[in-house]
């Protein structure tokens, strides 16, 4: 059966906020289609990136043609960064953030990034969590809890984290908290999972447009490791590092990684 996502009523697509978050919450849903449909492993992978890339570009192209778009899963010739760069609208988007951990049903630690930016800066953005039922966006953006824990606590990933991540731990007091795809850690902060997230291992802008529109719209403190700010919708896209934390954990951080380095 053909997944249809629907049309989206007038004002949705009128509202770059909700049109962000329509946007990630059918593509969540295709991706637990696929998720359904047997496939394991490899072939789980390559099915599910491809069919949230396809249903996205088709969504984008339908329902805003004159914008421009960047995605994870689309090889970008000359001619399309040169439009890309001339462009009013970008979207920027990841269509299936942490493959490994959507190909090991039931984890919920993967998500759907769509992110916009315009002129310059960030200006709507959503993060969707299919399999937890959640989407973040910045038309109605998320109220960050009271931090429920005494010791602070740093999302990484699930394998071996990073020797200054580790480091850092050990300065600030702080736990580490193992999970998925670099979206769910930069929204665990916005959960009240964790409470910082400090990446210096290299990512894309795709990796990080959405989460941070978020984070930003939720009173969350968002830069690069050297405090600078984060760039989007530039020439090139590698974008290796970010921080997303509760904002009294900032300076500390940032303090940290100017004495001790990320090496």
């Amino acid at each position: 059966m053909t997944f249809e996502p629907g049309t989206p009523a007038d004002d949705i697509v009128a509202d770059d906020h909700r049109f962000a978050a329509w946007l990630a919450e059918v593509a969540g849903r295709r991706l637990l289609e696929v998720r359904g449909e047997g496939l394991e492993g490899k072939e789980l992978k390559d099915a599910g990136d491809r069919a949230a890339h396809e249903l996205l570009m088709e969504l984008l192209a339908t329902y805003r043609p004159d914008d421009a778009v960047l995605s994870e899963e689309a090889l970008e010739t000359a001619s399309d960064k040169s439009a890309r760069l001339r462009a009013a609208k970008v979207w920027i988007v990841d269509p299936l953030d942490g493959t490994r951990e959507f190909s090991e049903p039931p984890r919920d630690d993967w998500a759907v990034h769509v992110a916009l930016w315009e002129n310059g800066t960030l200006t709507a953005g959503a993060v969707a969590q299919p399999a937890l039922g959640e989407t973040f966006n910045t038309g109605t953006p998320p109220q960050v809890p009271a931090r429920t824990s005494d010791r602070p606590r740093i999302a990484v990933s699930r394998s071996r984290p990073p020797a200054f991540v580790e480091a850092l731990a050990k300065d600030l007091d702080a736990e580490l908290v193992p999970m998925g795809s670099a979206g769910v850690k930069m929204m665990s902060v916005v959960r009240d999972v964790a409470d910082a997230y400090v990446h210096a291992g290299g990512q894309y802008e795709w990796d990080s447009a959405a989460p941070v529109a978020v984070a930003r719209a939720a009173g969350l403190f968002t830069s690069r490791v050297d405090g600078s700010d984060l760039l989007y919708n530039q020439e090139d896209v590698y974008l290796p590092d970010v921080i997303v934390c509760r904002p009294e954990l900032s300076e500390a951080i940032l303090e940290f990684i100017a004495k001790h380095g990320t090496d």
